[in-house]
């Protein structure tokens, strides 16, 4: 499957970017207040680089329907230079839009505003045109006094440093901005030496499952089945925070994962236990917190062929501890696993969770890092694909129960 990316050019002027990965990887020229489009195929990655008098400039980095996992993933990078506005969204939907509109006027005020000293380091990389004004910046890269000073006024906004990468952690600021975006749709790439925030776009509509969950979904005091949805056990010490994330959409063995908007979000004390309602069009899965590595317990509150509860763990996006998924309608079917795999890991198979929690680093990929050998091996010696999802999509027993109701247990 294809969808397309428009690059919108709202100068007064031609614009050139330089393209990776599409286009046969020939440079492409945008007209004054044109837009040209660009197919993309499902998988596909690639870069559209702004062009500045030869030099490369800002880019949007994207990859379409990535990881496996149903969705976009993008970022606005600044890491090669930059000389022009520049940002990046999927079409229409502002709440994944990445990258600083001003960011040229706000790099000109920021140089303008720092004192002797700034400027003195910032001479070989920060370019000034006539009237004394910024006009491009070199590669961020290559200097790191560039990086410092563009992190004060616009960390947060753009890709900045080189991100994790090669064994480093990055910048976790970096690294949030090639989060997912909302399912596998058009993108929306919008180039300016003004504002460059886009303009809504006529295209034709594309269609996401999404079911909002009931805002009024409280823990019980019984922890026993009471209709559709899960009975959610702590089996920790300590308070948790466990969030539910319903999938965008929904296919014939593919989803479109939601990283961005859990509904619900409960609190459990330390060994407790709450029954969670939902809507039998829930799709998708529960994970301590809300941040990655994380375990995901995925399930479905009705399926389509049989009505009745589905679900499975998966390690794929990595593992912050020990869980199972259980039937609560007396057939006593249940998976997953309840050791410990986080003491004793290989340091190479670690990745914390922002908050410093040991976890395990993913084992197919996301926005963060690619694919973790280390932690493959060492969930395949100690859990194994039957019990869990390590790699691929087959060879993990589900879990059925056809009373709608599921017990997630987390260790």
């Amino acid at each position: 499957m294809s969808h397309n990316i428009f690059v919108q050019n709202l100068s007064g002027h031609d614009q050139e970017f330089e393209v990776h990965g599409w286009n046969n990887n020939q440079n492409m020229v945008v007209g004054a207040g044109q837009t040209s489009t660009i197919n993309a195929p499902d998988g596909s990655s690639g870069a559209i680089i702004a062009l500045h008098d030869g030099h490369e400039g800002e880019q949007a980095e994207i990859t379409k329907n990535g990881f496996g996992v149903g969705n976009d993933f993008f970022d606005l990078s600044n890491i090669v230079g930059a000389g022009g506005n520049m940002t990046v969204q999927q079409v229409n939907n502002p709440a994944t839009r990445k990258g600083d509109p001003l960011f040229m006027q706000h790099l000109n005020d920021a140089y303008h505003s720092a004192d002797d000293g700034w400027k003195h380091s910032l001479q070989q990389c920060v370019h000034l045109d006539g009237n004394g004004n910024v006009s491009r910046i070199d590669a961020i890269k290559d200097f790191p006094q560039l990086e410092n000073f563009v992190r004060t006024f616009a960390d947060g906004k753009t890709y900045i440093g080189v991100g994790a990468w090669g064994g480093s952690p990055g910048n976790a600021n970096d690294n949030n901005q090639s989060s997912a975006g909302q399912g596998n749709t058009d993108i929306q790439v919008t180039y300016n030496d003004g504002d460059a925030s886009p303009p809504s776009f006529k295209v034709a509509p594309v269609m996401h499952f999404h079911t909002p969950i009931r805002h009024d979904a409280q823990p019980s005091s019984d922890a026993q089945p009471s209709g559709p949805g899960i009975v959610l056990r702590n089996h920790t010490n300590t308070e948790q925070q466990y969030a539910f994330y319903n999938n965008y959409w929904n296919g014939n063995g593919t989803a479109g994962a939601n990283f961005d908007h859990p509904d619900p979000i409960t609190t459990l004390n330390g060994n407790s236990s709450a029954f969670i309602s939902l809507p039998t069009t829930f799709k998708g899965r529960v994970q301590r917190g809300t941040s990655l590595p994380a375990t995901w317990v995925e399930f479905q509150v009705s399926a389509d062929n049989d009505g009745a509860a589905h679900g499975d763990i998966s390690l794929q996006q990595g593992c912050d501890g020990a869980a199972t998924i259980s039937a609560t309608d007396g057939s006593g079917r249940s998976n997953g696993f309840t050791e410990d795999i986080l003491s004793g890991a290989p340091d190479a198979a670690v990745q914390n969770k922002p908050d410093g929690t040991r976890a395990l680093a993913t084992t197919v990929g996301n926005w963060m890092s690619g694919p973790n050998q280390a932690a493959i091996d060492w969930e395949n010696q100690r859990v194994g694909q039957q019990k869990a999802y390590i790699q691929g999509g087959t060879g993990t027993d589900d879990v059925a129960s056809g009373n709608q109701c599921l017990a997630v247990d987390f260790y």
